[in-house]
This record gives structure tokens, sequence and C-alpha cells, in this order.
């Protein structure tokens, strides 16, 4: 698979489609490889006539790891952030933000839709505020604000988030940690079947298993604090897509991302949690490419 030099990093990345088409840059989440975009998604979009461009976010997957830098306590990150005081990390998430567009320029690209989701939501709403040259629309997925007063994720939905598996970990002890974290935060409405679960922790064991890339990723989650204000200022068209069933960021985030955007549309999403199943493949697709035309 290709790598590319963008914003100074080397980062790992996938296209789909034709060229000539309008191009459409996905931003995965927390500790997510680009493989956690279903395949059925990817061509759904380039089937609605989009050049795809898909990537593993810095400290995952096959991009550039950042190891020896440590990892930071973000739960002293958070606490700093309450009092208004940032702590020193090895990057923010503003710093993933200018991978993306890096990434964008590293391949030439002047604009694109972005599509974030969870953090990668996070991510493509920074894009928004700091790079509204690089985004023609934005869609948010399963994401938030960072507003405090949204409800807080499910307890046994973030103590699964937070159950990863320590470095060095087999894949017969990755598989059932990977499995319980789908059935705590996936869709109740949409069950991942066994065989596909199972299919997909051991493709994303095989090619990079990395968990300690999710804990510098978390602290820098923390430390981007309330976008709020800085969303009020976005004027790039923009879709959120929120399960309403989520019980890892509740609906209720979603709803705030899209109040938080002028002009901003909301798509809630019946029986959908924290993960994108292939039965709702189709109508997110349709949902993604109405609003980028």
């Amino acid at each position: 698979m290709p790598q590319i030099t963008a914003n100074g990093i080397q980062l790992e990345y996938e296209t789909y489609g034709d060229t000539a088409q309008p191009p459409l840059l996905l931003v995965m989440g927390l500790g997510a490889q680009l493989t956690l975009w279903p395949m059925e998604f990817v061509e759904a979009l380039v089937a609605r006539g989009y050049y795809v461009i898909r990537f593993d976010n810095r400290d995952i997957g096959l991009s550039q790891k950042f190891g020896t830098h440590g990892i930071p306590n973000f739960r002293r990150v958070a606490l700093k952030r309450m009092f208004g005081l940032r702590s020193k990390l090895p990057y923010r998430l503003t710093d993933m933000a200018k991978d993306a567009a890096g990434l964008l320029d590293a391949l030439g690209i002047a604009k694109a839709h972005v599509v974030g989701a969870s953090m990668g939501g996070m991510i493509v709403q920074l894009l928004a505020i700091e790079h509204p040259e690089k985004v023609l629309t934005m869609t948010s997925i399963m994401s938030t604000t960072g507003n405090r007063k949204v409800p807080p994720a499910k307890p046994e939905a973030m103590q699964a988030l937070l159950n990863r598996a320590p470095a060095g970990a087999t894949l017969e002890q990755v598989m059932p940690i990977g499995i319980s974290v789908n059935r705590a935060i996936g869709s109740p409405g949409y069950p991942a079947a066994e065989e596909r679960l199972r299919a997909n922790i051991t493709r994303d064991y095989n090619r990079s298993f990395y968990p300690e890339g999710a804990a510098r990723q978390i602290s820098a989650i923390v430390d981007d604090g309330d976008r709020r204000k800085r969303l009020a200022k976005v004027t790039t068209p923009t879709l959120v897509i929120h399960g309403v069933h989520d019980p890892l960021v509740p609906v209720e985030g979603g709803r705030d991302t899209a109040q938080a955007i002028r002009g901003a549309k909301l798509l809630e999403i019946d029986g959908m949690g924290h993960d994108l199943p292939p039965e709702l493949v189709e109508q997110m697709a349709d949902a993604i490419a109405e609003h980028a035309k």
C-alpha cells in the first residue's frame, strides 16, 4: 500500500475510483485503522461518483508511530483542561487535522468533501475550523463537540473502550476483547455477525497491532476541549449523522454538533450505535452523496 509524506510525517493511504471525480476523504476514529471503513461503504461512495481516499491516522495502522514520546495520563490531561490548562503532549487533535490537510496537499488535491467518524468527526470539524479552504463539505458521523454538558458514554461502553489488549498480546488474547468491545458499543438494531467480526479483528491484528497509539490519541481528544465557539464560525456545508442508540457517544453529541454549526443538517438513524453496520451503508452513502452535491 502507498505511503506519502504529509505534514512532515509518513501516512499510509488508499484511493478508490476515478481521479477525475470529486475527491472525498474518509477520516477514521480513535485507535482505528483505515480498514474500519467498510469496503461496502467505500464502494458505495465510488458508485455515487466520488474519488475516495482513506488513510491511517498518525500513531495507528501503518502510518508513523510516536512511541518514543511515551503515553500521557489522559485523566490528568482532562483535569488540567477543566481548569483551562493545556498539557504537553506528543501531538494535539489540531495536528491530526493538519495531517489530513497535508495528505490532500501531498496528493495534489485542492479541496475535498471530508467525512469523519467518531474522533475522525472531531478531526474534520477542525479541518473546517482551521483549514476551510480545503473543505468542500463536511460530514461528522457519531461524533461530538467536546461540550462537557453532553451526556457521557454509558459506563459499560467506556469500560469496553478502555479495556484494550496490551502490547504484545496474541490474536487469541485480542479476539475476545475485540468482540466484547463491538458488542458493548455496536448497533443494537444491526448486531454484527460473529464471522464478520472475527474476520475483521484478524485482518486488523495481522495488518498492525499497536494499542499504545490509541492512548496518545485519546489524550489529544480530551485536550482539544469544547469546540462549540470555534464551530459557530464554520460556514462549510455540514451534515451530521448519528445513531439514536449510540452508547459511546450519545445522540445528544450529534445534536450538539448540528446545533453548533450554522445551517447544519442532522440525520438520526434508529438502531444505530457506535459502528458502521453494512445494513446502513446505502442510507449513509445516499445522505453523504446528496449533501456533497
